[in-house]
């Protein structure tokens, strides 16, 4: 991820409006894994959402003087391989989300996170 974005960091300097989306997953959040001991310990997983959390942030503070939004979303419970197909929102909805911060306007939010439920409404998920 970091590979890929700083190679694609000229082209998006010279973009009039360049946006950063990375997918991330409520699993990364801190503030939820240390509010319930029932939180899923899917250490790998969780760690490198955590991790992408993180640079996202890094990533928010370099380009805000740019311009450049960098976000994360969550996209919800989608149906993918990923879950046998077991979530509750099919591909077309839970890309909604992530097209929504990717074409937001010039002076919109940058260093958050969010995440839609099946609502398909966002909210703000905790670091």
């Amino acid at each position: 991820m970091v590979a890929v974005t700083n190679a694609m960091l000229p082209l998006l300097r010279r973009s009039a409006a360049a946006r950063i989306v990375n997918l991330t997953r409520d699993l990364g959040s801190l503030t939820l894994a240390s509010a319930d001991e029932n939180f899923p310990q899917l250490l790998a997983y969780n760690s490198s959402k955590t991790a992408l959390n993180a640079v996202t942030v890094a990533y928010a503070n370099e380009l805000r003087s740019e311009g450049i939004l960098v976000n994360a979303v969550s996209p919800g419970s989608v149906a993918t391989d990923q879950n046998g197909h077991a979530g509750l929102l099919t591909t077309e909805q839970g890309a909604r989300l992530p097209i929504r911060m990717a074409t937001l306007a010039s002076g919109g939010p940058t260093g958050i996170a969010v995440t839609a439920d099946e609502d398909l409404d966002h909210h703000l998920l905790a670091w």
